[in-house]
């Protein structure tokens, strides 16, 4: 068994653990650097009642805090099933090197989460989508952009 057999094998046993505790559904991560897990996570959606707590999410927060930086450069993430579009986000955002899945998003939509409808959201203008978004241009609101484009001290991410 290679090594992205043996990772792969934790993130399932990860959403077995989440999916038979009751925690949320069947999804696990982990993050390894170097050859080694640096974090682990696994769906807890049900029991934090938070739609954020994805494994992957999970995962991330965790190997950011271990890591001291909000940046994971020369990380890998291996997830049970092929992220959402909000723990892709996130893995962009965290500047994860690579993801490796098990399950790909037409298996995890054959059990009901299915994904599609978010993907063709964010492809359409925010006025079209069905979450009311409303552009409201109020005064003194580019200040605080502003004032931290001009800081020299400020720290990109």
């Amino acid at each position: 068994m290679n090594l992205d057999d043996q990772f792969l094998a934790r993130a399932i046993e990860l959403a077995r653990h989440g999916s038979e505790s009751g925690e949320g559904g069947p999804f696990g991560a982990v993050i390894v650097r170097d050859g080694k897990i640096i974090a682990e996570g696994w769906n807890r959606v049900v029991a934090s009642h938070d739609p954020t707590a994805h494994a992957e999410i999970s995962a991330i927060r965790t190997a950011c805090a271990g890591a001291n930086s909000f940046h994971l450069h020369g990380c890998t993430l291996y997830a049970s099933s092929e992220p959402c579009p909000m723990c892709l986000s996130a893995a962009y955002w965290a500047r994860i090197d690579r993801i490796v899945f098990a399950n790909s998003r037409a298996e995890a939509a054959a059990i009901g989460f299915c994904d599609d409808e978010l993907y063709s959201e964010l492809n359409r203008h925010f006025s079209a989508r069905s979450i009311v978004m409303e552009h409201h241009p109020t005064p003194g609101a580019l200040e605080p952009l502003e004032r931290w484009a001009a800081n020299p001290g400020r720290i990109p991410y």
